[in-house]
């Protein structure tokens, strides 16, 4: 039987993470709540001046073997588990002197950050909480009757419940705690499994287990009429989950995907680079000596669709950059760092969405991708593939000159963030057209070059930037015509991972079109 009120009057308290801690005791402690307690959190207590009892005298048997053993005792968990309702129950607690315990307070060993610090394995062992986990799962099932808080941030929510309640809980909140306290217990055996897994070298385990924190419920998902949420990890790549924003909108579900997007794309460069991203596609991607270079020359790419997009950077955004970018409606702003120059500039377009990093993600680590399927997920490990000059092979007459080579590499790492089918041309570091997400890849190869010929005109030029560039394809070349549509766009050099059937249809091609070309032995599929 369910009972809605129900009074506070004997707590257990043992926290890793102290912040409340004492606001919480001693408010406690005012209304005459008796607290049990161990350890570092009972020292805290006591030295505050708040009364409490350790759980060792409470249940007449001392901590031991470093720790390991304290709350897990008949006495504790009995008075947890009890139920208030059950005459056997009841009994139990008389005839073997246990007290009922009201109110679980615990949050866990830091697993989760004691791993993302690089600590040895011992180290992480030893971060695994046992008690905790059984404290909370025994007041969250026995929540008719128990309390049980596992986040500081609803030690205010509590109090305020016993304030407005006579010291007495009610039915929903204990079942709301109860519910986030199974999703805590769950995502803390998920990271220990997770990371178990990894030590085992054990890339795709029996049970596959994920775990998050809500960041932020958003307004709406793709389209306004499906519901949304960005939950976090906990890994500390650099990026969406890390970033503090400084201005701006909040950021939707869209907004969320592309800067992602950006933000890896623009982290393949070691020179100062901008992205620029809609829809999860580039438009325009530059290097340059700076910033202010590399942004001019990657909005020059496709101006028109660069409109509402994501800036993303891989330098501390400068205030002659800044001046820039506040000329262009964009969505969203990301970059390791920003001046406070640029951060002025900013500042006067109010709806701007800043973000800042303080680092930028490694292209080259190891990590999974998960994406889900009616019933089930699909799990692959993050196209963290690189190419270098070393990793080229020259297959046709003419070898690419070095120009062309770097052009090349450029626009390979570019295609590895467009959507499949994929092409993009180059030149002298920045892409000249883009062509993205088509079911044909001569119509990317088309695309690409209509848009540059679309941006040249924009631009007053006489020529497309296609002429004299590089193209770039994220899998083979089916058969030459894709090709022969990036040589009427006036390419010199192609790079492609090879491996077609009609890879020497492909060559010949090439060859009777005086092109150097490339193969990588590397595919980028992006769906």
């Amino acid at each position: 039987m369910s009972i809605d009120l129900v009074p506070i009057r004997r707590a257990i308290i043992s926290v890793s993470d102290k912040t409340g801690l004492i606001d919480l005791g001693k408010a406690l402690a005012a209304r005459g709540v008796h607290i049990l307690s161990t350890g570092g959190s009972a020292k805290a207590l006591a030295d505050a001046g708040i009364a409490v009892t350790e759980v060792s005298d409470h249940t007449g048997f001392p901590e031991m073997m470093d720790g390991r053993v304290k709350t897990l005792h008949p006495k504790i968990h009995g008075g947890i588990l009890a139920r208030r309702d059950f005459p056997t129950h009841t009994d139990a607690m008389s005839a073997h002197d246990i007290p009922g315990i009201d109110l679980v307070v615990v949050n866990l060993y830091p697993f989760e950050a004691t791993v993302a610090k690089g600590a040895d394995f011992e180290t992480c062992i030893e971060n695994i909480d046992i008690g905790g986990p059984s404290l909370i799962r025994g007041a969250a099932k026995n929540h008719d009757f128990v309390a049980v808080v596992t986040d500081a941030s609803d030690y205010a929510e509590l109090l305020s419940q016993l304030e407005a309640n006579d010291g007495q809980t009610t039915l929903s909140f204990r079942r709301t705690l109860a519910a986030k306290a199974y999703a805590r217990t769950g995502s803390y055996d998920a990271a220990i499994s997770r990371w178990f897994a990894g030590q085992l070298g054990q890339e795709y385990p029996q049970r596959l287990t994920f775990g998050g924190e809500l960041r932020q419920t958003l307004r709406y998902g793709e389209n306004p009429h499906q519901s949304a949420a960005f939950y976090t990890t906990g890994d500390k790549r650099p990026g969406i989950a890390t970033a503090t924003q400084l201005q701006g909108k909040e950021l939707s579900y869209n907004n969320l995907n592309d800067t992602d997007a950006a933000f890896e794309l623009v982290s393949e460069f070691d020179r100062p680079a901008i992205a620029i991203i809609k829809h999860a596609n580039p438009c325009g991607v530059a290097e340059g000596d700076t910033l202010l270079d590399a942004y001019t020359r990657a909005l020059a790419c496709d101006p028109v669709s660069a409109f509402g997009g994501i800036i993303a950077m891989n330098r501390t955004l400068d205030a002659a950059t800044a001046e820039q970018i506040a000329k262009l409606f964009a969505e969203v702003v990301i970059a390791p760092d920003a001046d406070e120059a640029a951060k002025a500039f900013l500042a006067t377009k109010k709806n701007l969405r800043v973000l800042l990093t303080g680092s930028m993600p490694n292209p080259a680590e190891p990590g999974l991708f998960v994406k889900s399927v009616s019933g089930g997920y699909l799990v692959q490990t993050r196209d963290n593939g690189r190419i270098a000059q070393a990793d080229l092979k020259v297959v046709t007459k003419r070898a690419p000159s070095e120009a062309e080579l770097a052009d090349l590499l450029f626009a390979f790492r570019v295609g590895k963030h467009v959507k499949s089918n994929a092409i993009v041309y180059a030149r002298a570091g920045a892409t000249v057209g883009i062509g993205a997400g088509q079911m044909s890849r001569v119509d990317s190869s088309r695309i690409a070059a209509w848009k540059s010929a679309d941006a040249a005109k924009a631009a007053g030029l006489e020529e497309a930037g296609t002429k004299g560039s590089v193209v770039a394809s994220d899998a083979f070349f089916p058969f030459a015509d894709g090709l022969l549509a990036a040589a009427d766009a006036g390419v010199t050099a192609v790079i492609q991972p090879g491996g077609s059937m009609r890879d020497a249809e492909v060559i010949a091609a090439a060859d009777e079109r005086g092109l150097a070309m490339v193969f990588t032995g590397m595919r980028h599929f992006r769906h």
